[in-house]
């Protein structure tokens, strides 16, 4: 590897980087798992919440000024981050810092993702950074930012999107883009009805990640551009990116590998549907998204809890679990646990089987219960002899059910109000 792109090039462009976490979206398509919560806050992978993904990446790439931008009901998000992200050095100008809207210019929140970043510019210039690294905080994955910042510099460039290539007929929820020979953006369109595919492939296109890396003073300029411009809606992807292809340096920089070499994992776990998917894939018996990787850790705030236990053995009552991650705190009495992922403190009682669920902290299942293809929200109490996921039309009735055929069950769901908003 030449010197320029070496480990010390790169130590110093994420020294002399601050990363700002776009956390304030209300994530609609997750239904009434974000009813209460940010998306970001959404707890995922048995443990974590999204947020973690994106800020483990920042700590791990070597990136330790980090600011979080909160908008939509952040409160649990905001303890999350009190909670488990106070660990960084402000005396060696390392820090998690939290930028809730506050209505800093003209009395108004947040109208998109660049109006976030323009509202916060007075705290940004004290920051003195080289580079901004702009991040979604509420996508998986693993990432060394590192080479992607060597990338933009090696480039010249002013702007650098992350990209990574998705099926064609999932892309138009996400930012597609056309590239050169050289990587260079030659046309961006945020969400298009007919996206346009890789070249070469019919079957892919280039989509954004939600990852920039802006020359600093450059960002600061276009920021306050948009800003003056009366029909934009201050959005990255809808109106920023696109007003400045073809007129400066912008680049795209493939995510191919991980952080060790491996293939690369990115997902945005945006519906009901693609959730749960990600949440299953975790309990294969080699998952794509390595959670026991001790050189990429992927960093939370966890609570003591004692392990989780297995009671009962008996020839039709047997505590047991299979193909299935099961979090600390849990109870599996005489109950049957099958290819699914138990967050903290879930309590699961006798004669009671579960199949490819995705079951959220602190809820209890009954006795005599047979749950498929759930996603059950955090609190809930499912009541003895419940049967979910095995009667479309019944589920319809009572649950969300998502298009392709998974049952989110939210406790107002069940008549259990765990928000008193009265």
């Amino acid at each position: 590897m030449p010197e320029r792109t070496g480990q010390r090039f790169v130590s110093r462009l994420t020294r002399d980087t601050v990363a700002l976490v776009l956390a304030g979206g209300r994530g609609d398509r997750l239904k009434d798992l974000t009813r209460w919560r940010a998306k970001p806050a959404v707890p995922f992978g048995g443990k974590f919440r999204i947020i973690d993904f994106p800020l483990s990446n920042c700590v791990n790439s070597g990136i330790r000024r980090i600011a979080v931008l909160t908008q939509y009901k952040a409160h649990s998000l905001i303890r999350h981050l009190q909670h488990g992200w106070g660990f960084l050095k402000h005396e060696l100008n390392e820090f998690v810092e939290i930028l809730p809207a506050s209505q800093r210019i003209d009395n108004e929140w947040y109208a998109g993702t660049a109006d976030a970043i323009y509202q916060n510019l007075d705290i940004l210039r004290t920051f003195k950074a080289a580079h901004v690294l702009v991040l979604a905080g509420d996508h998986v994955y693993k990432m060394d930012y590192g080479p992607m910042l060597a990338f933009h510099v090696e480039h010249k460039a002013d702007l650098t999107v992350g990209c990574v290539e998705v099926p064609i007929a999932e892309a138009r929820d996400f930012g597609v883009m056309a590239v050169d020979e050289g990587w260079r953006v030659t046309e961006f369109q945020e969400k298009p009805e007919r996206p346009r595919a890789t070249p070469g492939r019919d079957d892919a296109a280039l989509a954004s990640m939600g990852i920039y890396v802006f020359n600093t003073d450059f960002l600061f300029e276009q920021l306050i551009h948009d800003a003056d411009m009366a029909k934009s809606t201050h959005d990255f992807g809808r109106d920023l990116i696109p007003a400045v292809i073809g007129r400066y340096a912008v680049h795209a920089y493939p995510f191919k590998r991980g952080p060790h070499g491996e293939p690369a994992y990115w997902r945005d776990v945006g519906t009901v549907d693609a959730y749960w998917h990600a949440n299953i894939e975790m309990v294969s018996v080699t998952p794509v998204l390595n959670l026991y990787d001790s050189d990429w850790p992927i960093l939370t705030y966890q609570e003591q809890l004692p392990p989780g236990k297995f009671v009962f053995d008996d020839e039709n009552r047997r505590g047991m679990a299979v193909d299935s991650m099961i979090s600390g705190g849990c109870i599996i009495s005489g109950a049957l646990v099958r290819r699914s992922l138990l967050f903290s403190s879930v309590h699961v009682e006798s004669y009671s089987e579960l199949q490819d669920c995705v079951v959220l902290p602190t809820v209890t299942i009954g006795p005599h219960c047979r749950l498929n293809r759930c996603v059950v929200d955090k609190g809930c109490v499912i009541p003895p002899n419940t049967v979910i996921g095995h009667d479309p039309a019944d589920d319809a009735g009572r649950f969300h059910v998502s298009p392709s055929g998974v049952v989110l069950v939210a406790p107002e769901m069940l008549g259990q109000n765990l928000h008193h908003v009265r």
